[in-house]
């Protein structure tokens, strides 16, 4: 385990593994191998690794989107066998619908839910100004920057109120610039909120940045060798990024994967 206690864990993973299954006649697939971790609630942390560690499908197996072959994940105790309201998933590509404005995009899942049409707009409203896209709830999605997309992916996932946030690169897209103040209006949106984060990123100085604690994944059969505790309090602002502290962190946790990446870059 990586040191948090077992009651703690908001978020329990315990010898998990995923083999996908051969084609062909050929070999099976390992995703990720003997994989444990445990995340408090209302912590943030950050999963970095080579491209191809199984980052992303650990990320499903909690989100309960892909099932764990051995091993477990337990959410609040309960091992995870589907997807719940209590995970919410954002990805790296925003996926709004086209034909919905920002408003009716951040309540499609209120509208699943069989929400109320007064709670409804009310829940639309508050995270319309949380996420700064006010003046924006008329626009459709080709009318908005790609940062302001995913505003809207980051709110929409935020309105069904999840306790837990599943983030799967969410922000490999967008430019330097735009990356660097989504970071930090990432930042601030956790801070009024609390919930608990598992964020992937190949990023390290985006892990580093966001996180309350890195897990470093090995490449396949991906496993986490060790959890890198963040040294720096909050809130964070821009300026920790040029602080050597900050990259003393940033290389230790670079250090732990430079060979692997490396290596599968000349493959």
């Amino acid at each position: 385990m990586d040191g948090a206690g077992t009651k703690q864990a908001k978020v329990l993973i315990e010898g998990a593994s995923k083999v996908y299954p051969a084609q062909r006649g050929g070999e099976g697939v390992v995703a990720y191998e003997g994989v444990n971790l445990e995340i408090r609630d209302g912590e943030f942390v950050c999963l970095v690794g080579p491209s191809g560690c199984g980052k992303t499908t650990l990320l499903k197996t909690v989100a309960g989107l892909v099932r764990a072959t051995s091993g477990h994940v337990q959410v609040d105790n309960r091992r995870v066998v589907h997807p719940g309201p209590d995970r919410a998933m954002v990805f790296q590509d925003a996926a709004l619908l086209p034909w919905r404005n920002v408003r009716h995009n951040i309540a499609y899942g209120l509208d699943l839910a069989g929400v109320a049409r007064r709670d409804k707009e009310g829940i639309v409203a508050e995270l319309i100004e949380l996420v700064g896209l006010e003046g924006f709830g008329d626009a459709l999605p080709h009318e908005l920057s790609g940062g302001m997309q995913q505003r809207v992916n980051v709110a929409r996932a935020l309105a069904v109120n999840p306790s837990i946030l599943l983030m799967d690169e969410p922000f490999a897209a967008l430019d330097a610039q735009t990356r660097e103040v989504m970071q930090l209006e990432l930042l601030r949106i956790w801070h009024q909120h609390r919930r608990t984060v598992l964020f992937v990123t190949h990023q390290i100085d985006e892990a580093v940045y966001l996180a309350d604690r890195v897990a470093v994944m090995a490449a396949r059969p991906g496993r986490v060798t060790e959890v890198v505790d963040v040294p720096f309090g909050r809130p964070r602002d821009f300026a920790l990024k040029r602080e050597y502290a900050f990259t003393d962190v940033v290389r230790h946790v670079w250090s732990l994967i430079e060979k692997q990446v490396m290596q599968t870059a000349q493959t």
